[in-house]
């Protein structure tokens, strides 16, 4: 169980981590993004996480935020994995 914890607290700090670099080549191409490969590579991998919450939030909140939103998700997502990982640790120990 520790283990798996760990992949997926990697693998949610890793998007997290993908969608910051999408964001800062959003920041530093001076709109140009869409024709840069850096974005593009960024877009490709984040996409997945992005068509997901999409899913999962109303129709109101508009597509250009819904990256934030996937960040913000992760973040939380990242920060309660500590938590239960921390835990579990502290049930083993104990």
């Amino acid at each position: 169980m520790q283990l798996f914890l760990a992949l997926v607290h990697e693998l949610v700090k890793f998007a997290g981590l993908l969608l910051i670099g999408q964001g800062l080549v959003l920041v530093f191409s001076f709109g140009r993004h869409e024709t840069n490969p850096v974005y593009g590579f960024f877009r490709f991998l984040t996409s997945p996480i992005v068509r997901a919450t999409r899913a999962i939030t109303p129709t109101r909140v508009a597509d250009r935020h819904v990256p934030v939103v996937a960040f913000l998700l992760l973040f939380w997502l990242w920060f309660a994995l500590i938590f239960v990982r921390r835990s579990l640790i502290l049930q083993g120990a104990a």
